[in-house]
């Protein structure tokens, strides 16, 4: 049976990671800060460890098959794959980004290109699986005042987008961590249909049966916003001048793979992650 270390166990890709993993009968050492409030299921080894400080997984690495990475930073990503590679484990999936591939001075793309670089001088075998825009980022800016006021306010309701369900990146990772034929491939990934701002708050209010208000933010109180909620300056800029892009652009390109070129599956809809996530809205 093969043994899989998945750090970022808890996070909205790494726990379908984990899922998947025991389905296909694997055995999982699932990495959290908090084992105590994981909540993972019980055929996990829920082992505690922070992958920014590489060290607290020794332990976790000895005697593993394949390990999937979190997106760290470069010298915690460099240490763990050190570690990784000492403890004789045959394959690291990194989650990345769509961005790493692209030109120098991306805020997202230089970091993600940083980790994945660091997991490639390690020598360990490698895949890097590079989502682009997660349709669950929605949740942490829309279903609160959806919830609350039955409201969305964005700024450019109609710039486009191509977001890819978390279910199909993890199913990408489990693929790449389990099967033979991944290693030194970089999974670019979109989802299925490009979409406006406002065509996904319409799926959203249709999965739950009601209208959902669109209030046009302007792009600065967008910034104020993003501002408040933690976003430095700068990349609040960079944000909003990928999103205030001339209408009938695409956000990522409207042409690129989805997670069927790998598992052979569909690629699922932003409807599909409307219906599977209703409960967050309501």
């Amino acid at each position: 049976m093969a043994t899989t270390v998945v750090t970022g166990a808890t996070g909205r890709v790494g726990r379908r990671v984990v899922d998947g993993l025991l389905r296909a009968g694997a055995e999982v050492r699932a990495v959290t800060r908090d084992p105590g409030a994981a909540g993972l299921p019980d055929g996990a080894r829920v082992v505690a460890g922070d992958p920014g400080r590489p060290e607290t997984l020794a332990a976790a690495l000895e005697g593993a098959d394949a390990a999937y990475l979190f997106p760290v930073s470069d010298t915690a990503a460099a240490g763990f794959a050190r570690l990784a590679s000492a403890a004789g484990v045959g394959r690291i999936v990194v989650l990345s980004s769509v961005s790493a591939g692209g030109a120098e001075g991306d805020h997202s793309g230089d970091h993600h290109r940083a980790v994945e670089r660091a997991v490639e001088a390690s020598g360990v075998t490698w895949t890097h699986v590079r989502p682009g825009e997660f349709m669950a980022n929605v949740l942490d800016w829309w279903a609160a005042p959806i919830r609350d006021e039955g409201v969305v306010r964005e700024p450019f309701p109609r710039a486009l987008h191509q977001p890819v369900h978390e279910d199909d990146i993890a199913d990408v990772a489990v693929a790449a961590l389990l099967e033979d034929g991944h290693a030194g491939a970089a999974y670019a990934l979109l989802g299925p249909e490009v979409l406006t701002t406002a065509d996904q708050v319409r799926l959203i209010g249709a999965a739950l049966g009601r209208d959902i208000r669109f209030e046009e933010l302007t792009r600065e109180q967008a910034r104020r916003r993003y501002v408040e909620h933690g976003v430095p300056p700068e990349v609040a800029d960079w944000l909003l001048a990928v999103e205030e892009l001339p209408e009938g652009t695409a956000v990522p390109p409207a042409t690129g793979p989805t997670a069927e070129a790998v598992t052979g599956r569909p690629a699922r809809t932003f409807a599909q992650w409307a219906a599977d996530h209703a409960g967050d809205f309501r």
